[in-house]
């Protein structure tokens, strides 16, 4: 008996691959290919795999009448065109909550290397430039000001993590939070201006598209560190490099870039910025997990079943 067909967006990570080859007849395309690649086998397609980076447009759902699901290895999904899968009742799924304390961790660790200039005190031994001089101090953490941008699971799992650091805890998010015992501010902005670190966990996509700009940079001021575990697009990177050039803000820990893997080349020998390739769910046993995840969403809406994690987005509009 043959295997219902998917096909893997190109770049998908292995573990999700392996897991689909499993169950699956897997096809693997390449989202700038010629429709034509994939006429053969388009007609007997169910599902889409994707990773949180992927770009999911109508135009290339449309090339499977049969499709019923995108299931995505990743918490983001705004690549998805999610007008599209609830015009044709398409499922798409995603993987929070598996992932939320590796990113939490690494948002604190940027937070710490960036403060405490980690990296740049690293690399003065390894040049053999210790015996020469020491660096400039560093900025405490403990018991300072936190703002968060986005009170979601990982926003709730960086503060968890910060209350064990004694910092003053703020943030901001659509709408306040009635079970969250921190300060709410309504915007970035002004929240940005109460804080010494300022930690951006909110969702990518047009809505979020440059959230922190030049003013709430200004705002975060001289003494102020920008950390970005979210997605790049979140933050104006022209003004970063702006601000970061002329001292408006005294540093940044950065995960994530508008234009991956392409990272803007002023920001290579800053010394006080800390930079990581997109590393935030990066440990075996949660790329393990999400894989895990996102292969039951494709069992689950391939067959006709409740899909595990749907986006909230559609869960109004697809049969979950």
């Amino acid at each position: 008996m043959s295997l219902p067909v998917v096909v893997a967006l190109k770049g998908i990570h292995p573990f999700y691959l392996r897991a689909l080859e499993s169950c699956f007849t897997v096809h693997t395309l390449d989202p700038g290919m010629e429709q034509a690649a994939m006429a053969g086998v388009a007609p007997q397609v169910l599902g889409l795999a994707s990773s949180g980076e992927s770009k999911v447009p109508a135009s290339l759902m449309a090339q499977f009448p049969a499709l019923k699901i995108v299931s995505v290895f990743g918490v983001g999904y705004d690549g998805v065109d999610l007008q599209a899968a609830r015009t044709r009742g398409i499922a798409v799924t995603h993987t929070p909550g598996v992932l939320t304390d590796d990113v939490a961790d690494l948002a604190m660790a940027l937070m710490l290397a960036v403060a405490r200039g980690v990296a740049r005190a690293d690399q003065h031994v390894r040049l053999g430039k210790w015996p020469a001089g020491g660096l400039p101090l560093g900025r405490k953490v403990s018991g300072a000001r936190l703002g968060i941008v986005g009170l979601g699971r990982i926003g709730h799992a960086i503060a968890k993590r910060a209350q064990a650091f004694d910092m003053e805890i703020s943030y901001t998010a659509r709408s306040e939070k009635s079970e969250a015992a921190f300060t709410y501010y309504a915007d970035a902005q002004s929240l940005a201006a109460a804080v010494d670190f300022l930690v951006v966990i909110t969702p990518g996509g047009a809505a979020t598209r440059n959230l922190v700009n030049a003013e709430v940079l200004k705002s975060l001021g001289s003494d102020g560190y920008l950390i970005n575990v979210a997605r790049g697009s979140v933050i104006d990177e022209d003004a970063l490099v702006a601000a970061l050039q002329a001292g408006t803000i005294a540093g940044a820990g950065l995960d994530v870039f508008a234009s991956e893997p392409q990272v803007p080349e002023a920001l290579w020998a800053m010394p006080n910025v800390v930079l990581t390739p997109h590393i935030a769910s990066g440990t075996v046993q949660t790329r393990e997990a999400m894989a895990a995840l996102a292969l039951a969403n494709m069992q689950a809406g391939t067959s006709g079943q409740p899909v595990r994690t749907m986006v909230p987005e559609l869960q109004e509009s697809t049969t979950e």
